[in-house]
């Protein structure tokens, strides 16, 4: 059947392989790219699709309903995958009202326009909303997240998506709409501002600038390739049960400390650079308040029922992306300037 699907933060990191993906696999779809162009977007992030027939772009603000209603008249939009979010730990310890409007009011202005305009047939539609691991909580030296874990979030950015999960759920109690929520783990990959942990360690090891680990780099994650998250959101927009929640993760832990000194490793050997090289800019600085020490996914449920698992290593995806990098210099520094730079300044300079 034809769609009208919308796909907030389309222009993000996550968000554009997955409009990418769509665009390229369905033609007979339409896809309306809605984002911001906040400082994560980018549209240079679509180039290579901006001009597919069946591609479409809103700039418009989910914390606006007047400019979502207009958009859902104008494409007559049949379904929504939300993945418009603030999304960085650090900046919502600096600015938690950032990430209550965007994350938790926005996702609640959209659910309240979809609703009113799918109010003739609520069940021919689906609202695909996409969160984190991290609302979860922490986890020890054992154990995973489920579907069935308890929400426990630790930062003002985890309790954000934790609220819009629940609102999630609630419309879908309340008023009958379709959903499906999906909890992922840390993504990498090409076209990741430069912020989180993979994507600014790459910038700074070509530019020999230090690589600032939190505490003793002890704290460990689930790291999942961005294109193989991307799959997993078709599988589930797809063939996903209504109302149900599915964990993707990659079954692909790392404490942080030993991630960094294989990126180090991989960075000496494509710069042509002496081993050991780049693990000497590596430097401790003081942990991040309420930082998790523990991440971990059971993506069972998704792998069994819906036959989705990770298609590369950690060590595959991880060549792709240090390659996607130094092969797109100009993207780096197109992203790499003004806000970015006082932010990182911010960020560490009493660290």
């Amino acid at each position: 059947m034809s769609r009208n699907i919308l796909i907030t933060g389309g222009a993000g990191f996550i968000g554009s392989h997955v409009v990418r993906l769509f665009v390229k696999k369905y033609p007979h779809y339409k896809i309306i790219n809605l984002d911001a162009l906040t400082y994560a977007g980018n549209l240079e992030n679509l180039e290579d699709i901006e001009n597919e027939p069946n591609y479409f772009f809103e700039k418009a603000n989910i914390l606006q309903p007047d400019q979502l209603s207009e958009v859902f008249s104008r494409y007559g939009i049949t379904d929504v995958i939300h993945l418009a979010a603030e999304s960085h730990v650090d900046r919502s310890i600096l600015s938690p009202l950032d990430f209550i409007y965007t994350n938790i009011v926005g996702t609640v202005n959209l659910l309240n326009v979809a609703k009113e305009q799918w109010k003739a047939n609520l069940s021919g539609h689906r609202f695909y909303h996409v969160s984190t691991d991290e609302v979860y909580g922490t986890l020890g030296d054992t154990g995973f997240f489920t579907e069935t874990t308890a929400y426990s979030p630790n930062s003002p950015y985890s309790a954000s998506k934790a609220s819009s999960d629940h609102f999630v759920r609630a419309y879908g109690e309340t008023y009958h709409m379709q959903y499906v929520i999906t909890n992922c783990s840390n993504n990498y990959g090409p076209n990741h501002f430069p912020e989180k942990l993979i994507p600014l360690f790459i910038n700074n090891i070509i530019n020999n600038k230090p690589l600032p680990v939190y505490g003793k780099g002890e704290n460990t994650r689930d790291w999942l390739f961005v294109i193989d998250h991307a799959r997993a959101i078709d599988t589930v927009f797809h063939h996903g049960k209504n109302n149900e929640t599915y964990n993707i993760g990659g079954f692909n832990e790392w404490k942080n400390i030993d991630l960094v000194k294989l990126l180090c490793k991989l960075m000496d050997e494509k710069l042509g650079r002496q081993p050991g090289t780049s693990e000497q800019l590596i430097s401790y600085v003081k942990d991040r308040p309420g930082h998790d020490l523990r991440y971990a996914i059971d993506a069972t449920k998704i792998n069994k029922e819906l036959g989705w698992s990770p298609s590369v290593t950690f060590e595959e995806g991880l060549a792709k992306t240090i390659d996607w990098y130094l092969a797109n210099s100009q993207w780096l520094e197109h992203v790499t300037s003004g806000d970015y730079q006082k932010y990182y300044e911010q960020q560490y300079a009493e660290r």
